[in-house]
């Protein structure tokens, strides 16, 4: 079986730096302009990359730091890094997309101790010490918990954890910490 230039393009938007695409095209002719045919950057690029990658029209931002590109047919950002849910709502007009939104502490004081559907992890301490807490539903977009995160909720009675969470960080052994918790609708007393 050979490789035909979907099967590549699928392939090479898994490489991790620019070389390999560069050698991609290099190194077997008929690959050449497999750059030309992506429409996003499936890696974070600098001015000499960017060049390479000539028809980008959604723009992905790995990281903070990452050079964003305005020119071009570029008329949307993807946002790969932690975003708090209040840059996320500052931010909503402008039609970005972003995959990391984290619910601070912060966030908590400003939007109340519902978690916001959109949210994909609970900052370290978002809860913390938040003694009227009582109970709590974590939507299923959430796959993330921080650090002591429900430490000192001295209220905290019953927590429902949904099968989604993939990390829950180190929370502590408070006496009246959650005393009941559901993960998968199944109810686990402490």
């Amino acid at each position: 079986m050979q490789l035909g230039y979907n099967e590549i393009m699928i392939v090479s938007k898994y490489f991790e730096d620019i070389n390999d695409f560069i050698n991609l095209e290099m190194g077997v002719k008929r690959f050449q302009g497999n750059m030309e045919r992506f429409h996003f950057n499936p890696i974070p690029l600098n001015q000499y990359s960017r060049k390479l990658f000539p028809n980008i029209e959604t723009f992905h931002i790995y990281n903070e730091e990452d050079k964003i590109f305005k020119e071009g047919r570029i008329f949307k950002y993807v946002i790969w890094y932690d975003v708090s849910y209040s840059k996320y709502l500052e931010e909503k007009e402008e039609m970005n997309e972003y995959k990391n939104i984290e619910y601070t502490k912060y966030d908590r004081k400003k939007y109340g101790n519902t978690i916001p559907i959109e949210v994909n992890s609970l900052g370290i301490n978002c809860f913390y010490e938040c003694t009227s807490l009582q109970t709590i539903n974590i939507p299923t977009s959430v796959i993330e918990i921080g650090d002591w995160c429900f430490y000192k909720c001295s209220s905290l009675i019953s927590i429902n954890i949904p099968s989604s969470i993939t990390s829950f960080g180190h929370q502590g052994k408070e006496k009246n910490d959650m005393k009941n918790m559901k993960r998968n609708n199944k109810e686990v007393r402490k």
